[in-house]
């Protein structure tokens, strides 16, 4: 070890002070030039990686350029990955420099401002497909591109529907050497001249052109649609803001509103229920019709509140309000104080809110039964666009919202739902829920030019009801209905028919009513007994979240332009019969209850079916003695139609052959039997007690269209003799009723009479007001008045008023009633002499031929051929001159 040197002896002693200089750090600045000293033994390269034909500076140069020419090679690649799939261009048709297209997108742009353009044509950024939804459609929705190309393709579709419009073009992939605006203005830069030339807000869309344009946006607007139509408001606002100067939008500033236009979409393809609306329909769009029962009044509802700090003035806000529940700012951020606040009036924006209560359609709602009926929120210029009565259709957003009493009241969790309007519209023309398509409407104009169409129809009425072809005949004219006439702006003329159906128990008055309930296009049936008279005009009722008074529409309001079908009429409390005499003749109903005075619309039919006092008719007094009904509200029945159950051995029968035929062809077991036999091929042999197929008869369904398109487009007009008829009528049942002391003739007959004659014209589809039509009118006329007096009154009235009973198509049936009457005077004679119970009864035909005369009839013998003689059981028996009647 001694012989031995130490490696650490190279090394100067460590001092105390360079410890302490250690602890302190080490200085890393030090000697940092060293760093940068050349060292030649490290710069030695192997020859393999070396170029040895490039020079250095040349390498450094070269290596720089190829960098960025690759860099720009890699973005042309992504680009061209990036682009729209349908707007793809061939690359044989790319610019090898960016410049030219640069070039060519300012010219475009120059071009488009010395038109009036910007650039809403320009294509979307290369690395974004809007189509390509990801995740959720509401987040994706929200984003700002996505936002702000929305907004552009829709502003396209604004200037240039339908010209230079196409779906290529909306991608910004359009011929650039197009002019917009070459083809003329587009159909939605007209409506919205035309909006603001009324100084309105509200541009309609149509979904259809929208669809057709960009379906997937149309899509996204019926999926999202909250926040697409908020896009869709904010892009037609810079249309018109672009489109109009500035001095169009300073008379809105200087109130303190801004114009903001909100596009309501029109022509939604699908149309659910009220009853059908469920969870997977919220916060989406719907289209849906109902009946307005209940209205609120207009409020202002909060949209942008602002806050003033009570401390320091400074103003907070705004914030919008989304909820029910209000909006406060938990601090300051000058003073940062937590409050008070106050709102700030004069900064807050307000919008227009009204609440409608929509229910089912009466004749929409499924038997047995209760009609559903949902809330409709109306803001901003929708506004008091419906009254209670009224048939809307709704196109709205289905939302949700919180309600503690209904939490409370089900003790579990529940949101009450609602419909945001979006468009309102009214169906002005109510039978388009029948709508017709071209081969109805050729079917039913064929069908009308049967000359015995109107015969057809009344035979066509309550087919299973036998006999009653006055009852059926006025049914017919009340479905048809009347011109409506206005001879100055305060004053109408109703076109609608009421009916009166007054007899005895069993006659059918009630199945009447329950086939037009099914048979009229909107009808609503009621009850005497259980509707009141705010049941049958309209109710006030108070709101229970507002507690505001608010109207809810009877029977009348909602069969408005329809049928309002009341039966057990005599049992209803003369008060509430007093409430619908002026729903009656003028149509309205006014309100004045609870500080609440308006007119509400009752433009409905009535026929209504009473019974008379004691249960049965008697025919030994008039007709106001037989009913509790008092002669104002007689006078606004137009037909009153007396049925009575008389013993008549030719009818009855009749009538229980076609009862008990109509049991048995009705029979379950019989109609299982005709369905496996016409799956076989061969039907069933039909019973003789069953009732023979009338060819006359029209199918229900075609009966209904029919109706519908008389009621659309038709509207017959009287000529100036056919009045001197009516007048001269009206003068001579005036004076028989002065004589009489029956039925009162007022001027509401004589209207009734015009109301009548339109609407036979109607059953024949004319446009004029035919002879034939006003002898219909008459005779239903005379017919009413006479059933309305005595049995000892009407005898003379008929031999009086006989020409105008008699029509000159029907003289058989008159005929066959004088038969009859012949053949009831010989089974009488045969009860006192005791000879009763045969079954054939002989009568002279010169007995017949004389009774004929009496009504101006010269010739029976084409009686005698008819089809009507031999189904009524009567045979003639020329040599003899003797007519047969054989009782089966």
């Amino acid at each position: 070890m001694d012989g031995q040197t130490n490696p650490l002896d190279q090394y100067e002693p460590v001092e105390d002070e360079v410890l302490e200089e250690e602890e302190e750090g080490e200085d890393l600045m030090e000697n940092m030039e060293r760093d940068y000293q050349p060292q030649p033994h490290l710069d030695h390269y192997d020859a393999e990686g070396i170029d040895d034909d490039a020079e250095d500076a040349d390498g450094e140069v070269d290596a720089h350029a190829a960098r960025m020419a690759a860099e720009e090679e890699l973005d042309r690649r992504d680009a061209k990955k990036l682009r729209p799939r349908r707007g793809a261009v061939p690359d044989i048709m790319m610019e090898d420099d960016d410049q030219p297209r640069r070039d060519d997108f300012n010219r475009r742009r120059k071009r488009r401002s010395d038109v009036g353009m910007d650039d809403d044509s320009a294509p979307a950024p290369l690395d974004l497909d809007i189509e390509e939804a990801k995740g959720r459609l509401t987040e994706w929705i929200a984003q700002e591109q996505v936002a702000s190309e929305i907004k552009r393709r829709f502003r396209f579709f604004l200037r240039n529907y339908p010209h230079n419009c196409s779906r290529d073009q909306a991608g910004g992939q359009q011929n650039n050497n197009t002019d917009v605006g070459s083809e003329g203005e587009g159909i939605y830069m007209e409506r919205i001249r035309a909006m603001a030339k009324d100084n309105k807000r509200s541009l309609e869309l149509d979904y259809a052109h929208w669809a057709e344009f960009q379906p997937t946006l149309s899509i996204w607007l019926a999926d999202a649609p909250k926040q697409m139509m908020e896009y869709l408001d904010e892009a037609a606002t810079e249309v018109v803001k672009k489109v109009f100067s500035e001095g169009f939008f300073d008379a809105f500033k200087a109130y303190g509103d801004e114009y903001v236009v909100h596009v309501r979409v029109v022509g939604l393809p699908i149309s659910d229920s009220l009853r059908d609306l469920r969870n997977y329909h919220l916060n989406c769009l719907i289209r849906v019709s109902g009946v307005v029962t209940r209205r609120t009044g207009v409020f202002p509802q909060l949209q942008l509140i602002k806050y003033d700090c009570v401390k320091c003035g400074y103003v907070l806000g705004p914030f919008a309000m989304h909820t029910d529940t209000a909006v406060k700012p938990n601090a300051c951020p000058s003073c940062n104080s937590k409050g008070p606040f106050e709102v700030n009036s004069s900064e807050t924006v307000y919008r227009d809110y009204q609440k409608l209560t929509l229910q089912e359609s009466p004749g929409s709602v499924p038997a047995g039964r209760l009609p559903r009926h949902k809330e409709v929120i109306l803001t901003n210029d929708l506004i008091d666009c419906a009254r209670p009565g009224e048939e809307v259709e709704v196109t709205g957003i289905y939302m949700y919202g919180y309600d503690a009493s209904l939490n409370v009241k089900n003790s579990f969790p529940v949101f009450s739902t609602h419909i945001e309007a979006n468009f309102v519209s009214k169906r002005e023309d109510i039978y388009s829920v029948h709508a017709l398509t071209d081969d109805d409407k050729a079917r039913v104009i064929e069908l009308s030019r049967d000359p015995r169409i109107g015969e057809r129809i009344i035979k066509s009425m309550a087919p299973s009801i036998y006999g009653h072809e006055n009852i059926k005949t006025a049914l017919a004219l009340c479905l048809m209905g009347g011109v409506e006439k206005s001879p100055s702006p305060a004053y109408r003329l109703r076109g609608d028919i009421n009916v009166l159906l007054l007899g005895d128990p069993g006659v059918a008055k009630s199945q009447f009513l329950k086939y037009v309930e099914k048979t009229a296009p909107r009808a609503v049936y009621t009850t005497g007994k259980g509707a009141s008279a705010v049941g049958l005009t309209a109710a006030v009722t108070k709101d229970p979240i507002t507690k505001e008074w608010t109207l809810e529409g009877g029977a009348l309001v909602l069969a408005d332009k329809g049928v309002c079908l009341i039966d057990e009429f005599d049992k209803m409390n003369d008060q509430d019969r007093v409430s619908i005499h002026e729903a009656m003749e003028q149509q309205s109903i006014s309100i004045s209850k609870a500080g609440i005075v308006t007119q509400l619309q009752a433009r409905c039919a009535v026929i209504a079916a009473a019974n008379p006092v004691g249960g049965r008719y008697d025919p030994s007094k008039t007709l106001a003695e037989n009913v509790e009904l008092s002669d104002p509200i007689l006078s606004r029945f137009d037909v009153l139609a007396v049925v009575r159950d008389i013993v008549d051995p030719v009818n009855d029968e009749k009538l229980a052959q076609f009862v008990v035929g109509s049991h048995i062809a009705a029979h379950p077991v019989k109609l299982a039997r005709d369905a496996e036999a016409r799956e076989a091929g061969t039907m069933a042999e039909e019973p003789e007690t069953s009732n023979p197929v009338d060819p006359d008869v029209l199918p229900q369904e075609l009966l209904r269209k029919y109706i519908t398109y008389a009621k659309q487009h038709c509207r017959p007009q009287l000529q100036q003799a056919d009045y001197d008829r009516i007048l001269r009528l009206y003068a001579a049942l005036r004076q028989e009723a002065a004589l009489t002391h029956g039925m009162p003739v007022a001027v509401r007959h004589l209207e009734s009479v015009v109301r009548m004659s339109e609407a036979s014209a109607r059953m024949h589809l004319r446009d004029y007001v035919a002879d034939y039509d006003i002898n219909v009118a008459i005779k239903m006329m005379v017919h009413s008045f006479i059933s309305s007096q005595k049995f000892t009154v009407q005898q003379t009235l008929e031999r009086k008023f006989a020409r105008y009973l008699t029509l000159p198509q029907d003289y058989h049936a008159l005929l066959i009633s004088l038969l009859r009457q012949a053949l009831r005077a010989v089974q009488r004679e045969q009860a006192l002499s005791g000879g009763a119970g045969d079954t054939q009864l002989k009568l002279s035909a010169r007995l017949l031929e004389d009774k004929a005369r009496e009504y101006d009839i010269a010739d029976v013998s084409s009686l005698y051929a008819s089809a009507m003689f031999r189904n009524c059981g009567f045979t003639f028996d020329r040599a003899h001159n003797v007519i047969t009647y054989t009782s089966t």
